[in-house]
């Protein structure tokens, strides 16, 4: 699942770079195929505006939001794209500099302001980024862009006009949401966000919002916390982009990766720092791995340890014979890996791009496995008796648990990426296959499956060809849980049409489909299928 191509000619820089926003729907150019039940819309989010003015934004998660969309529709495709009219993109776009701080961003005070009112914006606190360039999911019929923090940006997806910012802090105790929220099929929503507990300690609140409203009221206004997890440090919680649910249980990986607080609070105003000036390491807390009861929810407090990695991705998590189960794709150790996504690291020549990334951590997919039942007598032995996994559970003298994993699969600076199942069959459940953007030394360039169980996996790879996310979408009738197609957007810089959506059959990654269009798109992070 290595990557066979390395990218002297830097094709990949121009999915770093700024397009603009298209006034109708573009038709594309079909080779072979698009299967007829595609009939709905590919969505699609990532930065899009990668400077205002003169002023550059120095990070991958800075740039502009702007929302994609492959419309599939009687075998034709169309492409359209569109900003979002975020507080942040209007006020930059007016005022022509960069006037809220983005994630590695500092926007500065207006040059043209005097003195004292420069200094009295300093006591408006923090103006926290609406810049949603994560992914886009449903709540109830609507459909929201998001982002990390607090605000999230309700589109219409049909014609991808903004409608409004909604801001959470204004129903749940929280301080922002993950992009990666699990919906169950009745269209409930959880995600989790670090909030105030009790005693002004940190803590980790799972939100749950309700489905669609019997009298039409805004499900969004009914969230609630469900669950809290506890916080290892008091004022520097870790940073969490996603978490793990299965039938009965919510898994939340507590990681090295610390926000610390007093300094987002303190230096912001004064020095014009950033979130990613932010983060540090816990060099000796390891992770730790919580676990807490869905319905009703309750934190289970048992100690659960593991050498230190970093996490984005959680890939799915079961219970099988009183065991969860739960995939991740790990980075090893306590190094932050959003320090080696600058855009001047991703932007630069093939060979300082491979320098750079050997300095990184290491990306592995691992399975771990906690055990429900634990009595404590039985120190120092395994606990887990699955027969199909080598991962472990010791328990210590001191009651804590330690976790070993299972590796599924590692190459060396080849990431399994942007991992996604076949949800609505087997999300929460026991599974075979998972898929995935194969990152090489941080440059995405081929699109990957595993199969968990026996980690047999498959890879999709053209030369100079810079692909997305693979989403799946079922085929209506299939039985398997791999009958479907793979959605991704490839960026082919020197092509004749620089960018296509392909379609590739998810049993063997065969192509089926690419619909090429004439404009470069540039890299998306993560959207949905919109049947």
């Amino acid at each position: 699942m290595v990557s066979v191509f390395e990218h002297p000619a830097g094709g990949y820089k121009k999915i770093f770079e700024t397009c603009e926003e298209l006034a109708e729907p573009l038709p594309s150019t079909v080779t072979g195929r698009i299967p007829s039940f595609l009939k709905g819309s590919l969505l699609r989010l990532g930065p899009g505006l990668f400077e205002v003015g003169e002023e550059p934004f120095y990070h991958l998660f800075d740039g502009q939001a702007i929302i994609h969309k492959f419309d599939f529709k009687n075998g034709q495709v169309t492409y359209f794209r569109k900003y979002l009219r975020t507080d942040a993109y209007v006020r930059a776009i007016t005022e022509k500099r960069i006037v809220i701080t983005e994630f590695g961003t500092c926007a500065y005070p207006d040059p043209c302001k005097n003195i004292f009112s420069r200094f009295f914006s300093y006591f408006k606190g923090v103006e926290v980024t609406d810049n949603c360039l994560v992914n886009v999911y449903p709540v109830g019929e609507d459909f929201y862009a998001v982002t990390e923090t607090n605000y999230l940006t309700k589109v219409n997806p049909d014609t991808l006009e903004t409608l409004k910012k909604v801001d959470m802090c204004n129903y749940v105790n929280i301080n922002g949401v993950t992009a990666h929220p699990h919906i169950e099929k009745d269209g409930t929503v959880y995600n989790i966000g670090n909030c105030m507990g009790k005693g002004a300690a940190l803590a980790y609140n799972i939100v749950k919002i309700p489905p669609t409203q019997k009298d039409k009221t805004d499900p969004i206004e009914r969230s609630k916390v469900v669950v809290q997890f506890p916080s290892a440090e008091r004022f520097k919680p870790s940073y969490v982009h996603s978490f793990g649910m299965t039938e009965n249980y919510f898994v939340f990986v507590e990681t090295p990766v610390k926000i610390n607080l007093l300094k987002f609070l303190s230096s912001w105003s004064i020095r014009g720092s950033n979130y990613m000036d932010c983060f540090e390491s816990n060099e000796s807390q390891g992770t730790l791995f919580h676990i807490a009861k869905k319905d009703p929810g309750e934190y289970i407090d048992i100690k659960f340890k593991g050498a230190a990695i970093g996490l984005f991705h959680h890939i799915n998590a079961y219970e099988d014979q009183g065991y969860i189960v739960f995939d991740l794709c790990a980075w090893k150790g306590f190094e932050f890996v959003y320090n080696y996504l600058w855009l001047a690291n991703l932007r630069a020549n093939w060979d300082e791009v491979k320098k750079a990334a050997m300095m990184a951590p290491q990306p592995e997919v691992r399975r771990y496995v906690i055990p429900l039942d634990i009595h404590k007598e039985e120190q120092g032995k395994n606990l887990i008796s699955l027969p199909y996994t080598t991962a472990t559970a010791v328990m210590h003298a001191d009651g804590t648990i330690w976790l070993e994993p299972e590796v599924l699969f590692s190459g060396p600076r080849q990431a399994f990426e942007f991992p996604q199942i076949n949800y609505k069959m087997i999300g929460g459940k026991n599974y075979t296959y998972a898929y995935a953007l194969g990152l090489n030394h941080f440059i995405p360039d081929r699109i990957c499956k595993l199969n968990v169980r026996t980690k047999e996996t498959w890879v999709w790879q053209e030369p100079d060809s810079y692909p997305s996310e693979p989403l799946f979408v079922q085929n209506p009738e299939g039985v398997d849980e791999d009958d479907g197609v793979l959605l991704t957007i490839v960026a082919a810089p020197g092509s004749q049409r620089p960018a296509y959506l392909l379609i590739l059959n998810a049993k063997d990654l065969s192509e089926v489909a690419r619909a090429e269009v004439e404009c470069d798109i540039p890299v998306t992070f993560h959207g949905m299928y919109k049947p």
